[in-house]
């Protein structure tokens, strides 16, 4: 037994479609309707104004729902083609840079008039006791124990250790490391030693020789090992103590051992024995 609402919602369904079929074959007369058309039209027109009211609300939402689909989709694609964009950037910068240090360090290598071998810093060695590098040339390279390595700003230290393929420098900065230095303005000679944190000390230069503070020092070419004339740092602090018969001099090395990423190698001449 159907309760009075169902009974409700049943009987205006048959009207309805009632209505909707009069008025379907009253639209098909070419005069005006009259009677049963008039009044289905009464009776279908809210609704179908109904219907195409929400009917239009949602195909805006929908077409609005699509176009930000879209537009969130252009907008990751375009955030990848930027990021793609950057990453080449970069790469073109590195390369460019590395490429300039390289123009110097071939240039360097023409200037000494020897033959060298370019190598790259692979490591460093993280002990505050000790200063040396990592490099990716050994034996094989002609690269031997004593060989002195350089780079286009200056002495950068010794060949201590070497392997087919690998080779440990110790940097200028290493107090067991010693370069025969000179003055460039005054030639004064002395010792060039590792120091701390970073910086060297001139030794055995006498407290009455003239040095001034801003002085370039150069390899002398006196120890056998360096080529004369490369430079290793300027004069950073010079104390004069009357107890003392040498002056104490601090020396600001010209390479940044921090930022070292490329080197020449001097490959030392093998010698021959005599028949």
């Amino acid at each position: 037994m159907f309760s009075k609402r169902m009974a409700l919602v049943i009987g205006l369904i048959i009207l309805i479609t009632l209505s909707i079929l009069t008025l379907s074959l009253s639209s098909r007369q070419p005069k005006p309707a009259f009677g049963p058309g008039r009044f289905a039209i009464a009776i279908v027109a809210p609704f179908q104004r109904l219907i195409s009211h929400v009917n239009g609300i949602l195909s805006g939402v929908w077409g609005h729902y699509f176009f930000l689909v879209s537009v969130a989709k252009e907008n990751d694609r375009l955030l990848e083609q930027m990021a793609q964009a950057d990453t080449l950037h970069y790469q073109n910068q590195e390369l460019l840079q590395e490429n300039e240090r390289l123009r110097q360090l071939l240039s360097l290598g023409r200037e000494i008039h020897k033959p060298v071998v370019a190598a790259r810093v692979v490591g460093k060695d993280p002990s505050p006791w000790f200063q040396t590098i990592l490099v990716d040339k050994g034996v094989e390279d002609g690269v031997h124990i004593g060989s002195p390595v350089i780079d286009p700003k200056g002495i950068v230290g010794l060949v201590v250790e070497v392997t087919d393929n690998y080779a440990k420098v110790m940097l200028i900065t290493d107090p067991n490391s010693a370069v025969d230095a000179i003055d460039q303005r005054s030639r004064a000679r002395g010792i060039i030693k590792g120091g701390t944190s970073g910086y060297c000390v001139l030794n055995y230069v006498l407290r009455n020789i003239d040095l001034d503070k801003g002085d370039t020092l150069i390899s002398s070419g006196m120890d056998g090992v360096f080529p004369k004339g490369v430079p290793i740092g300027k004069i950073e602090e010079i104390t004069r103590k009357e107890v003392s018969i040498f002056q104490e001099v601090t020396v600001t090395p010209f390479v940044d051992f921090e930022r070292l990423e490329e080197v020449l190698i001097v490959p030392l001449q093998e010698s021959v024995d005599p028949l």
